[in-house]
């Protein structure tokens, strides 16, 4: 029999203890969450609908999304954008979610399971931390035409 010690309990077990990131171990969880109408016009294919701001040094750990039924075979991805409305990772988070579910946790649709604990910079792939805000946002890949409603809950650790 062998135990195997996370990063977070060899680093209290160090002599001296090595601090572990805040956002690893007693950080403090944040939401942001809420509701957008969209119109008929809005489910287009390519189009964005972002959700929320994001600090650059938090970490994800939840993002659950669901929408009304919008019509069509409509589709969309969620992904990263700069506060600028730059794309940085269109589907990091999720690809090709249909319409007409109810809130679903999609964290880890697509991204991996090694961005657990990774900071939003990083997941955005960036190098460094530049500071500020990147947008969580959801991208039609096949479009609706239908107008209805997008919900959105998203956790996120900072120090």
């Amino acid at each position: 029999m062998t135990t195997k010690n996370s990063d977070l309990v060899a680093n209290l077990e160090a002599s001296p203890q090595v601090a572990n990131d805040a956002q690893e171990l007693h950080g403090v969880i944040r939401v942001a969450q809420g509701n957008v109408a969209l119109a008929a016009g809005d489910t287009g294919n390519a189009d964005i609908v972002m959700l929320a701001p994001i600090p650059s040094n938090s970490t994800v750990t939840s993002v659950r999304v669901g929408s009304d039924a919008l019509g069509g075979s409509c589709t969309y991805d969620v992904g990263i954008y700069t506060d600028a409305g730059g794309i940085k990772d269109i589907d990091f988070f999720a690809t090709s979610v249909a319409d007409g579910a109810g809130l679903a946790e999609l964290r880890y649709e697509a991204a991996n399971l090694n961005t657990t604990g990774q900071k939003m910079y990083t997941m955005a792939g960036d190098s460094a931390d530049p500071g500020g805000f990147y947008y969580i946002a959801a991208t039609f890949d096949a479009a609706g035409g239908s107008a209805g409603d997008m919900a959105f809950v998203i956790e996120y650790v900072v120090n």
